[in-house]
């Protein structure tokens, strides 16, 4: 799957292509629902399918001191759009030009010329161009006149409530991690490269792989039951803490796995961790003697949680 840039003509084979249009941070539910629209109708129409997106997200270009929020990168999104069987991802760069444009600019510039799209398709409760001045009322219009065709789809309901990446982000919060992951319909996973850190782990027999945690939201502070998945395919079980170590000083944030069985070097290695079951709070331990007792519990138990 390509990757193309917002700002710029999109190759001639992907010229007439169907449009599915959003942020589509975490791909959940609701955004599966409008690429999957947008997919069935490119390949009922013989046409290319592409998924547009926003980076960075447009709250961090207006609020830039705002809390980590992300549920995705970039290349986690594009790995599951592609899953979906979208043919390019087109990444719309937002800064201050992007958003001064208006909501008709945006249409010809970026759709009607750049894009040269067929169709699009959308949530029902899309919004663009300067200050969201533009709604579906204002892209069906523009798309009559330049000649494309506009689709939207509905919220998307699980147990009485819309599937939304803020109730996503309410439940990591939360520490539910299985109840973001029926939203999302995978568990939720940060993925980074592994990183020096101070080694204490493997002087008490509990070696981790420690991954910053960057523009990721950061869900409950605690200990989890995750798996691992490495760049050559291996999926590993293991439990990790997400927090600051409040037995260790100085506190340092970091998500740090640590693997079940596993002996190898992933230092400098891209990986993704899943965060399946939280297990508890994080806590300070009066000295490794109880820390070590509480990481036996821990792990037994994330042992059987991810046997099951």
């Amino acid at each position: 799957m390509q990757r193309l840039d917002g700002g710029a003509t999109v190759p001639a084979h992907l010229a007439g292509g169907i449009v599915a249009l959003g942020n589509f941070d975490g791909f959940h539910l609701g955004h599966q629902a409008v690429v999957a629209r947008a997919v069935d109708r490119a390949r009922a129409e013989g046409r290319p399918a592409l998924v547009a997106t926003f980076d960075p997200h447009p709250v961090r270009h207006f609020r830039p001191d705002a809390v980590p929020f992300r549920l995705t990168t970039l290349d986690q999104r594009e790995r599951l759009f592609a899953a979906a069987g979208v043919d390019a991802m087109v990444v719309f760069h937002f800064d201050a030009a992007l958003a001064a444009l208006t909501a008709d600019a945006f249409v010809a510039e970026r759709l009607a010329a750049g894009l040269r799209v067929g169709g699009v398709v959308t949530g029902e409760d899309f919004t663009f161009g300067r200050a969201k001045s533009g709604d579906i009322a204002t892209l069906r219009t523009a798309g009559e006149s330049a000649g494309f065709s506009v689709d939207t789809v509905g919220a998307v309901m699980l147990d009485g409530e819309p599937v939304s990446s803020t109730r996503i982000r309410g439940a990591l919060r939360g520490g539910d991690p299985r109840g973001a992951a029926r939203l999302l319909t995978r568990s939720y996973a940060i993925e980074g490269i592994v990183q020096h850190g101070d080694k204490l782990g493997r002087t008490i027999g509990y070696p981790t792989a420690n991954l910053d945690m960057g523009p990721y939201l950061r869900p409950a502070y605690g200990i989890y039951a995750v798996r691992g998945r490495l760049s050559d395919g291996r999926v590993l079980n293991g439990a990790a803490n997400l927090g600051i170590r409040p037995t260790f000083d100085p506190p340092k944030e970091l998500l740090e796995p640590h693997f079940f069985d596993f002996a190898g070097d992933l230092y400098g290695q891209r990986i993704e961790v899943e965060l399946i079951e939280w297990l508890r709070a994080e806590a300070k331990f009066d000295g490794l003697e109880a820390l070590i007792a509480q990481m036996d519990h821990d792990c037994a138990r994330a042992r059987e949680l991810l046997a099951g």
